[in-house]
């Protein structure tokens, strides 16, 4: 099984800042070489899923059709540079609402599994790819491996403080995808 799950923001598309979301298609920028780490992950038969938190739909801040406008940009602009996304989850509810698929929830990536008709076991052979302890956390929660790029939110003065440390570090996904290319786990 060759699956890779990936947070959004700050791994594909540019982090808007702390305390905002990109809230319109024009704020929507893809990190220089993302695209080229989609078609590389999407060549090698990587099954690839997003995995994010967006909570600013629960916030008011913009709404779910307008989420979903840009998740169709992303999706087309990856489909058209040979990349393939099989599927996008978001949680988009508050931080306080005590849902399971807000990561370091791992509901999102039971669902993402439960298409590929895959138990969370199977998330031991898995990469799980993002910017924040939040993501390293979710990751490590499913059993995946994970890889924290320096691309996002978060750098390596952050992770001092972690309890749970990636297994890989990345400058952006496209070294991500050639580590996961070299590190393949069967």
């Amino acid at each position: 099984m060759k699956v890779v799950f990936l947070d959004r923001d700050g791994v594909i598309n540019e982090f808007p800042g702390n305390g905002n979301y990109v809230t319109k298609l024009k704020e929507f920028h893809f990190i220089p070489g993302a695209l080229e780490a989609l078609h590389l992950l999407t060549e090698n038969d990587y099954t690839i899923f997003v995995i994010s938190n967006q909570a600013g739909v629960g916030k008011g801040v913009y709404t779910k059709q307008k989420l979903n406008q840009i998740t169709r940009h992303m999706l087309g602009a990856v489909k058209k540079t040979g990349g393939r996304i099989k599927r996008v989850f978001y949680c988009t509810h508050r931080s306080d609402h005590g849902c399971d698929c807000r990561k370091p929830g791992i509901g999102l990536v039971r669902r993402a599994l439960e298409l590929m008709n895959k138990s969370i076991r199977s998330a031991q052979r898995a990469f799980f790819i993002g910017d924040t302890e939040v993501d390293i956390l979710a990751g490590h929660n499913a059993g995946c491996k994970t890889i924290f790029v320096l691309s996002g939110r978060e750098d390596r003065r952050h992770m001092r403080g972690w309890t749970v440390k990636p297994d890989f570090i990345a400058q952006n996904l496209l070294e991500a995808a050639q580590i996961i290319g070299q590190n393949h786990l069967t």
